[in-house]
Parts: C-alpha cells; structure tokens; sequence
C-alpha cells in the first residue's frame, strides 16, 4: 500500500481498523523519515474483530520513499570542492553556483547535476528549492554571502548554512534584520556551517559541513541547531560590538 504526503492511498493492507494505523503511523515515518515496524495480534485485541480479518498475528513494515535530496552550493572555492566530493559520496546531488567561470566547471565538479557560472542574482532568480533542499553559502566574500543568505531565508529548504567566523555570522544578522528580515527566518541558519570538530583545513571543514547535512537529514539535529540559537542570543545581547568584517 503507497501512502501520499497528501493522504490518499494506492493500494490495500484489507482495510478496517489495521489499516486506519497503518495509515496514521505511515504519515509519521513521512515525516520522521525513518522506517518503522508494526504488529497486530488480531486474535486477542477486539477492536480488530471487523469481520474482515482471519486472526493470527499481522507484521506491517513501513518505508519513507525519500525525494531525491539536492545540495545548492554556492561558491566553487576549495572548501566548495570538497563539500561536492563529500557530499555526493554520500547520495546528495549537487548544484554548483559561483560567478567565475575558472572556479565553476565541469572540470572542478564533473558529477554536478548543474554548474552556473554567472552572476549570483541573475542565477537565483532561476533555482527553486523545496522542502528537500539543502543550501550551503561558502562564497568567496561578505557581500556575496549576504546576497545569498537574503534569498535563502525565504525559501522552504530543509537546511542553511553559511561560513565564517561568529563575527562576521552577527554583522550580517544585524543588517539583514535592518532590511526586515525577521528574526524567526535567521534562526533557520546554521552559521559558522558545519559540526563544531576544529576543523581547520578545507578538507577537515568539508567533513564537518557534510556531518551536519546528514544529522538534519537523519533527524539527529539537536546539537547542529545550538549554533544558529547561540549566534541569535548574541544578536540580541547588547555586550556584543558588532564590527564590519571584510571577509572569511
């Protein structure tokens, strides 16, 4: 029996009260994305005695069928790179956006599934993410990484990450809620990006980012959402000097 995310269903288990369940615990492993197993003993629980089952002992197995989950990078610098290679490792097609054509090519990302090489507005405008996507801003600069991070707060993806140091993550807090960007909106970042390892090394922060993607896709979120609750704590502190950081 196929279960849809709207409710209705293709198929039968035999109907009845069994089935009633299994519909309801079906819509939960959706939205857990996690599978699930189910027993009913129909010999001995009444409520079961519908007239459309034959007793015994009924296993249900249910299963998410999962959209295919893509990562919108966006710069195409060594840490880019390595987030690419680490992340289609682990099954996330990706999209590559930078605005250097010698950064953003085939040759760099061979596996993508798109690489633009224009101008970030202009390519923006063309991308829709959904509720499976996974955006990673690792721009080249302050400004770029602003840019995006104001498109992406207004999208419904799953995961936003930005990189930089907590500095630089509160200045551009702090302007884009100047711009009217709510703070409900900045609390769906996850910046500084990435699983708090030390990383260091373009490589070691790949690593780092791409743990943090699966935690959120494995529901195992709630030490990768600290950061973005602590960077917003900071915004609202008035011990914090905020000053103009000219980059990462």
């Amino acid at each position: 029996m196929l279960v849809r995310d709207d409710g209705t269903i293709a198929g039968t288990i035999g109907g009845g009260c069994v089935e009633a369940e299994v519909w309801q615990a079906a819509r939960e492993v959706m939205e857990e994305e996690k599978p699930r197993n189910l027993t009913f003993n129909l010999n001995h629980d009444p409520k079961y005695d519908t007239g459309l089952v034959c007793g015994g002992t009924l296993e249900i197995y249910l299963e998410p069928i999962l959209p295919v989950q893509t990562l919108y990078l966006f710069g195409a610098g060594h840490v880019s790179v390595n987030v690419y290679r680490a992340a289609r490792m682990t099954g996330f097609e990706v999209v590559v956006v930078d605005d250097r054509e010698s950064y953003a090519n085939r040759e760099r990302f061979p596996e993508a599934k798109d690489v633009y090489a224009e101008d970030f507005e202009r390519v923006l405008s063309q991308l829709a993410p959904n509720h499976s996507s996974y955006l990673v801003i690792v721009t080249r600069g302050h400004r770029d990484d602003m840019r995006v991070l104001r498109w992406a707060v207004g999208t419904p993806a799953k995961y936003i990450g930005m990189i930089g140091s907590q500095r630089k993550v509160i200045a551009i807090y702090k302007q884009l809620e100047n711009e009217g960007v709510s703070p409900e909106q900045l609390a769906r970042v996850y910046a500084p990006v990435g699983l708090d390892i030390g990383a260091i090394t373009p490589e070691e922060i790949a690593i780092a980012v791409v743990a943090e993607m699966i935690a959120i896709r494995r529901g195992a979120d709630s030490v990768a959402h600290k950061k973005s609750v602590k960077a917003l704590e900071l915004l609202e502190s008035d011990k914090v000097k905020v000053t103009r950081d000219s980059g990462q």
